[in-house]
């Protein structure tokens, strides 16, 4: 399935966010919240320089949203993460509210949208969110290889 080029231009936002991270030394995932087509939370990860664990680029952007709009309740809003959110930033997405998530890269090791589980349309659970995977994928994934790359090569 072709995504839409709505999808793209957010999932661009998402990536530009993941660069800002990656600049900062943070793992380089970024995350828009997207109402009525109007970008109201973005952030990049930023577990190391919050020393915080749950600091990641998902649950930031939804915690900017949130404040943005006034309401915890995010109804009707996409959020886009550059990697396949993992059950930690899904549970946020649900209790957000969120319609919609649309993500970059698998994530075979935590993902817990398609991958390692479906939480966003678990039936036992009181809310469920549409996920489209693969969006903007390649560009996603190679942002991720070549950060981790590049602090391997550091490291020697």
């Amino acid at each position: 399935m072709v995504a839409s080029a709505d999808d793209e231009r957010f999932m661009r936002e998402a990536l530009d966010e993941a660069r800002r991270g990656a600049v900062a030394g943070e793992v380089p995932i970024g995350a828009v919240v997207v109402m009525a087509g109007v970008i109201v939370g973005r952030a990049h990860n930023a577990p190391i320089a919050r020393a915080d664990p749950t600091a990641h680029a998902e649950v930031l952007a939804l915690r900017t949203a949130a404040g943005e709009c006034g309401n915890y309740r995010l109804a009707g809003a996409t959020l886009y993460a550059t990697l396949e959110p993992c059950a930690m930033c899904c549970g946020a997405a649900l209790h957000a509210r969120a319609a919609r998530v649309v993500y970059g890269a698998r994530d075979p090791k935590a993902g817990a949208a398609e991958s390692l589980y479906r939480l966003l349309d678990d039936a036992r659970l009181n809310h469920r969110a549409d996920v489209r995977g693969g969006v903007l994928a390649d560009e996603a994934a190679r942002l991720l290889s070549e950060f981790f790359e590049t602090r391997r090569s550091t490291r020697r």
